[in-house]
């Protein structure tokens, strides 16, 4: 496990902000579940405020956001709102804030699209496409039904998709943004979501790294039923070893968890992570095995539907690199079931059963 250094000890309360770098503020907003927050900042240009994601559609993360216009902006309003990528903790007020202070949303484009796709309601999970994509990894249809009543009770949680802002300015990999008399960078990875944008400032020594790098958790990286052949784990370990150039003295400042250093660190942690799983699950798959029984390799408790449909996806996703990887291959049978099973002459040189990192304890929704 990587060393790092947190200089915080502590997120700041919820409707404060903290200054953690000339013209950088730190807000915590709160969100259900485990994980129960999410980071978003501010940065400081002349005549005004930007705002880096905006936390989710509740009527009370807009109620504090309300009270840092009041008691947090020196009087001078926000020019513009930056989105991460289109997950609802990230994009859930931002048609708010656009609209209080009649500013433009910034995001690249397969974001934004993409989160308008999403934003019309209605379960994803009741297309025969779906009820095809879990049937394949071994899921009952039972499992399904049950996944589209918890789909149902999303918005009541904030995890739906809200209503996005009509138009947007798009953000593209190597632009820079002005902000403050400082130059920010945009960074695009992907995986996590299709076209993550992060923000570099040189000059500060400071990442806004939204999902792409979080220094506790591993950020979900799954296949879903809308793009069943996707492959974004071999996205996600480029864009992570591409990060790798980025100095080693960065602060970084993560959505979850706390801001750190030791960036270099924790990606290697992370692509470590990822590649023993990957030989767990080919050491798992010597014999024929569905998606669904690699549950277990993965994560050690017991899954509700929706961490079910998160924990399938992260092991799709594994299993569509080690494909791509030519270690192993996947078999349609009459049944309906995908079965995957190893393929590489060399599993048994590299295998090491028993000496593997222990499971994760379930799937973290971010």
């Amino acid at each position: 496990m990587a060393t790092l250094h947190y200089p915080y000890a502590r997120h700041p309360e919820p409707g404060s902000t903290l200054e953690i770098a000339p013209g950088v503020r730190w807000i915590t907003m709160p969100m259900g579940g485990s994980l129960n927050h999410i980071n978003l900042y501010l940065l400081e240009d002349t005549h005004g405020w930007w705002v880096v994601d905006t936390g989710l559609a509740l009527p009370e993360i807009r109620e504090l956001w309300h009270r840092v216009f009041d008691s947090a902006l020196g009087g001078k309003p926000v020019v513009g709102v930056i989105c991460t990528h289109m997950h609802p903790d990230h994009v859930g007020q931002s048609k708010m804030i656009t609209d209080h202070f009649q500013c433009p949303l910034y995001m690249t484009r397969a974001e934004y699209y993409q989160a308008r796709a999403f934003s019309g309601g209605g379960s994803p999970h009741s297309s025969w496409a779906s009820r095809e994509f879990y049937l394949r990894a071994g899921m009952p249809g039972e499992y399904l039904d049950e996944l589209r009543r918890q789909w149902e009770q999303r918005s009541s949680d904030g995890m739906s998709m809200p209503e996005m802002p009509g138009g947007y300015r798009r953000l593209q990999h190597g632009d820079i943004l002005h902000i403050g008399g400082r130059e920010w960078q945009v960074v695009i990875g992907s995986g996590h979501s299709p076209e993550h944008a992060c923000l570099y400032s040189a000059s500060l020594k400071v990442f806004l790294s939204g999902d792409q790098i979080l220094p506790v958790i591993t950020s979900n990286v799954s296949v879903h039923p809308t793009e069943p052949e996707a492959n974004p784990l071999k996205d996600w370990m480029q864009s992570l070893d591409e990060l790798l150039a980025l100095p080693s003295d960065l602060l970084v400042l993560p959505a979850h968890n706390l801001p750190f250093t030791g960036v270099r660190e924790r990606l290697r942690s992370l692509l470590s992570h990822h590649e023993d799983r990957m030989l767990a699950i080919e050491e798992h798959c010597t014999k024929p095995a569905l998606a669904r029984d690699l549950l277990p390799v993965l994560f050690t408790r017991r899954l509700d539907p929706r961490q079910m449909m998160m924990a399938l996806g992260e092991a799709i996703a594994h299993l569509h690199l080690l494909m791509h990887r030519n270690r192993i291959e996947r078999t349609l049978h009459e049944d309906g079931h995908y079965r995957f099973r190893s393929i590489d002459p060399d599993l048994a040189r590299r295998a090491h059963p028993g000496d593997h990192e222990a499971p994760s304890e379930s799937p973290v929704l971010v």
